[in-house]
């Protein structure tokens, strides 16, 4: 599988269209402030069913891949399990890449 995609994960952090954590994911969707949502997976099995409930409901974009320690990696931060991108454009651009 090509994680090319990991890469740009800066470049949106750094550009401040990411929110990471699952209750701050979480919050984000409910305010319809998040398009594109990123599970890592090695989620937990209720963590992963909250994540995935809330963005059917809100009708957010939900994608599994890399895992946690990948994802961390790749913002600079330590293990993440759930990050949300905030920006239309920059989530468009990460969908294309990871596709």
């Amino acid at each position: 599988m090509n994680r090319g995609w990991l890469s740009f994960l800066g470049i949106v952090l750094s550009a401040g269209g990411l929110v990471t954590g699952e209750e701050m994911v979480v919050k984000a969707v409910q305010s319809q402030k998040v398009y594109l949502v990123i599970i890592a997976e090695d989620i937990s099995a209720n963590t992963y069913k909250k994540v995935t409930d809330k963005c059917k409901f809100y009708n957010v974009e939900c994608i599994q891949r890399a895992t946690s320690e990948e994802i961390g990696d790749a913002i600079g931060k330590s293990f993440r399990k759930v990050i949300g991108v905030t920006d239309r454009n920059l989530a468009k651009a990460l969908k294309n890449k990871i596709k």
